[in-house]
């Protein structure tokens, strides 16, 4: 080797490393731009809605998995933000503005790099409809800054509403649904009739059955109890007023009724309060003496339940926006007071769930 290399000019020598700078360099070049199309490509295919803003340092996106969903199903929401170098950006608080959707789950996956430096902060938040119908996901309001000078210099870009349409799990085969006429009457010809036969049935049955209760008499029965916490009643009865649907069929004041009973039976259940055999006003007097919940609570729970009293009893017409924002109230306050140490028997609900152990 070292014979050959004696024999190579300078020229050569130089011409063959310049070579293998130049491949190197290209490698370098062609892995990045592969593997950035590939998790840009990732990023983007599951969305069916990605709309961009920008303004100054900051760029967003807004990206929605669906734009339509029956109400059983959830939707998936990312909110990106890049920001260059020298400023921060402020992500606005999704649960505050929201109206018609709730969050079932979210994450954040934590800031990066991109690759010109640039500050990359992704939230992606899981959502359930309430109702069916076309609602819109509020416009989000981001909020940036100088970092050398937070106070002087702040600036805002806001996005614009994203309408989804909720479908009822029916869909299109409402409209469909049709009553079959009823055929003329025909006259039946008339069976030999076998009283006697049904009189020895009826006997052995009757027998049978005395046997049974017999022999369950003189056995031990042994059942297990089921006990669920109170806020899992409480959402099980939600979940079962939603697929009621009574707003859109027009019965507000049964909607309010089935809410107000909900809130007053789960407060019984976590706080051992009688709510549900009471007024509202001897409720209320109960409820400022005890020490179960601070003044902000009893001053959610008053003004809830007067709300209640004017639809049910003054026959007041309250707006959509008031029922959602009665709906939240009362999810709300179960997500925040809701507690796995006291459970409630729920045997005689649950029959059918109960398990009977018998010994001979």
């Amino acid at each position: 080797m070292n014979s050959i290399v004696r024999y190579m000019s300078k020229e050569h020598l130089k011409k063959l490393f310049t070579l293998y700078v130049l491949l190197f360099c290209g490698l370098l070049l062609v892995c990045p731009g592969c593997e950035k199309t590939t998790e840009d490509k990732g990023q983007t295919k599951d969305f069916e809605i990605d709309k961009d803003y920008q303004r100054g340092p900051l760029t967003l996106h807004i990206r929605v998995d669906k734009a339509k969903v029956t109400i059983a199903e959830t939707i998936l929401l990312e909110l990106e933000a890049t920001v260059e170098p020298g400023f921060e950006v402020k992500m606005p608080k999704v649960d505050k503005v929201l109206d018609n959707f709730g969050i079932v789950d979210w994450e954040n996956p934590g800031n990066k790099l991109d690759e010109n430096n640039n500050v990359l902060s992704t939230y992606r938040y899981r959502l359930e409809p309430f109702l069916s119908g076309t609602y819109a996901l509020p416009a989000f309001a981001f909020e940036f800054y100088d970092v050398n000078s937070p106070e002087d210099n702040k600036y805002e870009l806001t996005t614009e509403p994203i309408d989804i349409e909720v479908t009822s799990l029916l869909g299109e085969q409402r409209s469909e649904l049709k009553i079959a006429n009823i055929e003329s009457v025909v006259d039946m010809p008339a069976e030999p009739s076998y009283w006697w036969i049904w009189l020895l049935v009826s006997a052995g049955i009757i027998a049978g059955v005395l046997f049974w209760l017999n022999r369950r008499s003189q056995q031990v029965k042994e059942l297990v109890r089921i006990f669920k916490p109170a806020h899992e009643i409480a959402y099980d009865r939600l979940r079962t007023l939603i697929e009621q649907d009574l707003v859109k069929e027009g019965k507000i004041k049964e909607f309010y009724e089935c809410i107000s009973d909900i809130l007053r039976h789960y407060i019984e259940h976590r706080f051992s309060l009688r709510a549900p055999e009471r007024t509202t006003e001897e409720f209320l007097a109960e409820l400022a003496s005890a020490n179960v919940l601070g003044k902000p609570d009893k001053d959610r729970l008053a003004e809830f339940l007067q709300h209640c009293d004017l639809v049910k009893f003054a026959k007041y017409d309250p707006t959509t926006e008031q029922i959602q924002k009665t709906f939240d109230l009362v999810k709300d306050f179960i997500e925040t007071t809701k507690s796995d140490e006291k459970k409630i028997d729920v045997t005689e609900n649950e029959s059918d769930k109960v398990i009977e152990v018998v010994s001979a």
